[in-house]
Formats: C-alpha cells, sequence, structure tokens
C-alpha cells in the first residue's frame, strides 16, 4: 500500500500584490514535482479558519503568471489575531494533515505564520508586498511593478502640472516605509521627496524651496509624499497660502497595487516560491524566504520579524542633490 502524499498548503495574505499568482504557481508546480499534493487556502487566514480549501494542480495554475492580484484572494482576518483563533487555526492545519503552509504576504501575515509556528506547524513565508518592507529581505514581490505604475502616473501628473504651472503633491503608497516614494522620486526627477523615515514636519523649508525656485525661473514643481505621512489636501492648502502658487494633491491609491507584474517581479517570485518547496523539502520550516546579497536564501521568521529596515541613506542624499536646480 503506497504512504500518502504530504501535503503542501499555500496562502495569500494582507494587502495583494502583482507577482503573488506568479508565486503561487511555483509553489504548486515545484511542490508536485517534488512529491507532494498541493491544497490552495482561499482568503487567507480566515479561509483556514472557515476550511476553505481547493485541491491545486499544475493545471489549475495555468495561464497566471501573467496576472495581477492572487486567484486565492486575501483578506485581514481579525479573528486570527486573537489566541482562539490562531489555536484553531492550528489545529485546522493538523486535522488536515499539512506537512507545511506557505505563507505569502507581509510583515503581518507573517506574524500570524509565526503563532501557528509555535504551535507546532511548518510554515514557510515568501514576502510579497509592494511596501519592501520586509527587513530580512532585499526585495519583496510587487515592488517592482508598484514603482513603475507609479512612476507613469507621476509622469502624467508633471504633464498637466508644467502646463498650468503648478505645485503638486502626489501621495504613494507604502504604509510606514518610504521605499516607493523614494525610488518614484529619483526616477520621476521630482523636486522634493517626503519620506516617513527622514521627515521632520517642517514645511517651511518646502514652501521656501518652491518660493526660490520660482525666482530663478522654475514654474512648477512636483512632491511625493509617503503614505506614512499623509494629509497631503491639507499641505496643499496649507503650501498654496504660503506661496500663492496653486497646488494640488493626487492621492495615486490602489491602483499600485494592482496590473500584470513586470519580469522582474514574476521572476523574484517564480524562484521564492521554489526556494519554499526546497526548504519544505530540506526540512527548513519555521523559515522566511529572503533575497540577501543577491542570492535566495532564508532567516527564521522570529529573527526576520525581529529585523529593522531602513531607506537607502544614499539614495536619500542623491535625491536631494539631484533635485537642485540652481540659476
Amino acid at each position: 500500500m503506497e504512504a500518502p502524499l504530504k501535503t503542501i498548503a499555500v496562502l495569500t495574505s494582507g494587502g495583494d500584490a502583482p507577482g503573488m499568482n506568479a508565486a503561487i504557481r511555483a509553489v504548486v508546480r515545484a511542490g508536485i514535482d517534488k512529491g507532494y499534493r498541493v491544497v490552495g487556502i482561499k482568503r487567507g487566514y480566515s479561509g483556514l479558519l472557515e476550511e476553505d480549501f481547493v485541491e491545486m494542480t499544475s493545471k489549475s495554475v495555468s495561464d497566471i503568471i501573467q496576472k495581477g492580484g492572487t486567484i486565492l484572494y486575501t483578506a485581514r482576518c481579525e479573528e486570527f489575531m486573537t489566541k482562539e483563533g490562531q489555536d484553531l487555526g492550528a489545529q485546522i492545519c493538523k486535522k488536515n494533515k499539512f506537512d507545511a503552509v506557505v505563507v505569502i504576504g507581509g510583515d503581518g501575515s507573517f506574524k500570524g505564520a509565526l503563532e501557528l509556528a509555535r504551535r507546532g506547524v511548518g510554515v514557510v513565508g515568501i514576502p510579497g508586498t509592494i511596501d519592501l518592507d520586509i527587513a530580512c529581505s532585499e526585495y519583496t514581490i510587487g515592488f517592482d511593478t508598484a514603482v513603475n505604475t507609479a512612476m507613469e502616473a507621476i509622469d502624467k501628473v508633471r504633464d498637466t502640472s508644467a502646463s498650468h504651472e503648478r505645485c503638486n503633491i502626489i501621495e504613494v503608497m507604502g504604509r510606514s516605509a518610504g521605499h516607493i516614494a523614494l525610488w518614484c522620486a529619483i526616477a520621476t526627477g521630482a523636486e522634493d521627496v517626503l519620506v516617513p523615515e527622514r521627515y521632520d514636519y517642517d514645511e517651511s523649508r518646502i514652501i521656501e524651496q518652491i518660493i526660490n525656485k520660482r525666482k530663478i525661473g522654475k514654474k512648477h514643481h512636483v512632491i511625493i509624499n509617503a503614505e506614512g505621512i499623509g494629509h497631503s489636501q491639507s499641505m496643499a492648502k496649507r503650501i498654496e497660502t504660503a506661496t500663492g502658487v496653486e497646488t494640488r494633491a493626487t492621492l495615486l491609491g490602489y491602483v499600485q497595487r494592482g496590473g500584470s507584474p513586470t519580469c522582474r517581479d514574476r521572476l523574484y517570485a517564480s524562484a521564492m516560491g521554489t526556494k519554499a518547496v526546497d526548504l519544505i523539502e530540506e526540512g527548513k520550516i519555521g523559515t522566511v524566504v529572503a533575497v540577501h546579497d543577491g542570492k535566495y536564501v532564508s532567516f527564521p521568521i522570529e529573527e526576520a520579524l525581529s529585523m529593522q529596515k531602513d531607506i537607502d541613506e544614499y539614495l536619500f542624499d542623491m535625491s536631494r542633490r539631484l533635485s537642485r536646480v540652481v540659476k
């Protein structure tokens, strides 16, 4: 009598990110290639508690690598933030004989994975978030697509900003991290960038810069503002009052989380999904897949969550230097 196949479950949790489908595809196909049965959990930890599972096959993940979002859907689950919910989740994993659960998401999703690990469930995390804020990894799935989407939108806003000789504050996503804002500011030639990691809430500096640039003939001004600072609408009103320059605020919003993933996101997602299965095969569970020094490695989940990540100081300094305009 043949021994039953070992089972890998896979879920996506928290905010969706372009490339999640590529990661799901890689987990499913790499898992099947290694002789595992693969089960999809719908809507993240909510679906786990509801036992909303679907059998995954190589065919079921055909033609999804180019799609944004996640075919397994995603949700935030308040019940799973409680001890009772975490206990129930672990019991369900054991009842269904999941040898490992692959969690694709950000730090909130990994905190949930850590609680499952503490209750004896084998877990492996894959960093899927547009915010690039997972400290253990140089890259997170979805970031490249998000910054390219934002960059294209900012380029278009700059066109109309220049036509009307306005100041435009463009708010990008990123939660409490400023990576998207910084990259977009450099890539679009923005006159200023505000990131939570460095912002001193001194609007007088911004106002003085706008006035000085007007004096030397600079007719429009683009400020990239990170979500972690926010308040773009009220900031625009204060700047207009202080400078006399018509000022508009644009919030790019969820458009940054959608769309077909770039080549880079598809490649990283595929590699990370395959690496997750390799870690399971090697018995290295309770870990997070990471890119470190250009290589695919792993860190214990608890260690990964304890790490802190700052913005790149050189890039931040460079953005300031390159935004200076002198007569």
